[in-house]
């Protein structure tokens, strides 16, 4: 695994592990289907939070919420609609929420920022309509 999957891999673990404690319970970790993945799918008082997990080393130029351009949040959509279909869900919200995880630049990294965005995006933001 290349360092920066590692990081990623990294960051993905430490978001689970906050929304953990926030109470959320964590439905799926690396979704994948084609054309997409989702970071973590994670439920609390009957709403799915489909989580884009960013992770950037301290001093990147592009903050993680920038990184997220339309056909990514395109792709997310896409795949969130067939989670929904695969798993039988028709009766709960959904929402796309994004966690900006910024670490040290070391082999093995430390967490140096946390941002969460709740609601960062929504279906009709989508190109694909």
């Amino acid at each position: 695994m290349s360092v920066k999957s590692e990081r990623g891999a990294f960051g993905e673990s430490y978001t689970a592990e906050r929304l953990a404690a926030e109470g959320y319970i964590i439905k799926e970790r690396n979704y994948r289907v084609k054309g997409g993945e989702l970071d973590i799918i994670a439920e609390r008082d009957g709403i799915i939070a489909v989580v884009e997990v960013k992770t950037r080393k301290f001093g990147s130029l592009t903050e993680g919420l920038e990184a997220i351009t339309r056909r990514k949040r395109d792709c997310i959509i896409k795949a969130t609609r067939l989670y929904l279909l695969d798993k039988g869900i028709e009766d709960k919200g959904v929402r796309f929420d994004v966690a900006e995880v910024t670490v040290t630049t070391e082999n093995i990294p430390r967490v140096l920022g946390y941002k969460y965005y709740e609601n960062a995006f929504d279906a009709t933001d989508a190109g694909i309509y």
